[in-house]
């Protein structure tokens, strides 16, 4: 199988934005030739506490999981339920001022999109 050109960006939570300070909290890949789109967020909840001991941890999570839920499509996206996954990815790494917000765009190759997805996990957010 030949390699495919794959996107992702991570995830950030930056509990005080004008510290600069951030937790990375997951990797989003979208590889439109495979036809893949999804993000892996794991929260590292005491890191997080270390940076902000008053973030609000349950609504960081209700973020979370509403990315992955943008990534697998369907009725929990809300209006993005309507979009291809390129447009979801679009929409999710859209510069955010918000405390869960997107990182930059990078690309590679693959022929594992969801492979990659857990290496770029592996490697950037554990």
């Amino acid at each position: 199988m030949s390699r495919a050109v794959f996107e992702y960006a991570l995830v950030r939570v930056v509990p005080r934005p004008e510290r600069g300070e951030r937790v990375n909290a997951g990797v989003i890949v979208y590889c439109r030739e495979r036809g893949f789109l999804g993000a892996r967020c794991e929260l590292d909840v005491d890191r997080l506490l270390a940076l902000d001991a008053r973030v609000d941890v349950e609504g960081v999570s209700r973020a979370l999981e509403g990315v992955r839920a943008v990534c697998r499509g369907g009725v929990c996206a809300g209006a993005a339920s309507e979009s291809d996954a390129g447009q979801r990815f679009r929409w999710l790494t859209a510069p955010r001022s918000t405390v869960v917000r997107p990182g930059p765009v990078h690309t590679g190759l693959t022929v594992d999109p969801e492979g990659e997805m857990e290496r770029l996990s592996r490697l950037l957010v554990r």
